[in-house]
């Protein structure tokens, strides 16, 4: 059955190159699909900037010592999450390590670790953190890992890169111990900051994000899995970061103050409708 899909908004890539992209509803699903959708390496072309934070340890303008600092307390309160959870033997996988912070963080934390990271330059810098002796426990593709099932899986801001995406949440649930937990942090499109700054909101981040998900959204995509969601938390610093890229975005300038009300508007409106800029989604086998 092919679903009709509607127009919800168009919107530029801002990092790479300037061209605009859909975002069309599925309303089935309660999602938004980019469309066109790029594929292989004319996707890859799209990580390739200085501007994608995730792929380096850069330092240089103010956005990415506020990035820093935030990400510094984040790993922190991502240890005590995942130390919560009662695991058998402390195995961690974690898919789009991007340059390995969290990774190393585990492992300092008593746990094992593997990480799976496509982008060659964060790769070698998370290789480099971890164990410059052995490549092998960072992987470029998920699909290398065959015999082996984890206690924890996580992906922090992963899920809307990846193409395939039925198929993917399949292969997460073969690899999931059948008392693991699985964690998907996503931005939620809902927010109120999302609304906000429509076509200009930094976590549209076309064409690389694929998929933007709502509540329902995440919900009947693993349902179909039978991985349910137990719980979902917020990721309140996002707002603030996300409203700081999108008022440049919009305006060409920082506008820090601005931002800073946004995010801080976001934040205070999701208390009660629990819809936060980015939220992170607690999942296991049912």
């Amino acid at each position: 059955m092919n679903l009709k899909k509607e127009l919800y908004l168009t919107c530029n890539d801002y990092t790479v190159s300037n061209k605009k992209f859909d975002l069309l509803y599925n309303s089935e699903l309660d999602m938004l699909e980019t469309f066109p959708q790029p594929i292989g390496q004319d996707l890859a072309k799209y990580y390739e900037s200085s501007a994608y934070i995730s792929h380096t340890d850069s330092k240089k303008s103010l956005t990415d010592k506020l990035y820093q600092i935030v990400k510094s307390y984040a790993l922190k309160s991502k240890l005590k999450l995942i130390d919560s959870f009662q695991t058998e033997e402390k195995n961690i996988l974690d898919v789009g390590c991007g340059t390995g912070e969290f990774l190393l963080t585990c492992k300092k934390g008593g746990w094992n670790v593997i990480g799976v990271e496509p982008n060659l330059n964060a790769r070698e810098l998370a290789i480099s953190k971890l164990n410059k002796n052995d490549s092998s426990i960072i992987l470029s593709d998920i699909n290398e890992i065959t015999a082996q099932q984890f206690d924890v899986i996580t992906l922090w801001h992963v899920l809307e890169h990846v193409p395939n995406l039925t198929k993917y949440i399949s292969k997460l649930k073969s690899l999931l111990k059948p008392n693991g937990v699985l964690l998907i942090a996503v931005p939620n499109y809902k927010s109120f900051d999302a609304m906000y700054y429509k076509n200009y909101w930094a976590a549209f981040d076309v064409p690389r994000h694929l998929w933007h998900f709502s509540k329902t959204s995440i919900k009947k995509l693993f349902s179909k899995e039978n991985l349910k969601v137990n719980k979902i938390l917020p990721m309140k610093f996002d707002s603030f970061y996300v409203s700081l890229l999108s008022e440049k975005y919009k305006t060409s300038k920082s506008n820090m103050l601005k931002a800073f009300y946004i995010g801080f508007r976001s934040n205070l409106k999701a208390i009660s409708t629990k819809e936060y800029s980015s939220l992170i989604y607690i999942i296991k086998n049912t």
